[in-house]
């Protein structure tokens, strides 16, 4: 297995909360800073959040800030994305994805996965 896998995802109502997994094999895993990245119907994927290697360091899009927290668990080969105060705008297909380089940037991406949907109603 080299592409990350994602799970977790589903739907839920506005305001509600969720937490995406995705594991990430000893070859893309703990040696790369890893991100999730969303796309919804008819619109460019975009970065939603990375961490780096140990933990070292987050970031966030500006429309996440605040209730999205990215962590990882390196032992595991575990990423997650604890998502809270759900918006109808979150609704996407939601992708882990390893790095080559830390960012939010699609360019920086070095293996996808498959995506888990991620649906809010209002």
């Amino acid at each position: 297995q080299v592409q990350p896998v994602e799970s977790g995802g589903g739907s839920v109502q506005a305001g509600g909360s969720l937490t995406l997994s995705c594991a990430a094999s000893k070859f893309t895993g703990s040696r790369r800073c890893m991100g999730w990245f969303r796309q919804a119907p008819g619109k460019e994927r975009e970065g939603v959040a990375y961490i780096g290697t140990n933990s070292a360091n987050t970031n966030y899009a500006d429309s996440v800030k605040g209730r999205f927290t990215i962590s990882r668990d390196d032992a595991k080969n575990l990423v997650y994305l604890q998502m809270n105060s759900l918006k109808p705008e979150d609704t996407a297909m939601y992708y882990c994805a390893a790095l080559g380089v830390c960012g939010l940037w699609v360019e920086n991406v070095r293996y996808w996965g498959q995506g888990t949907q991620v649906t809010v109603s209002s």
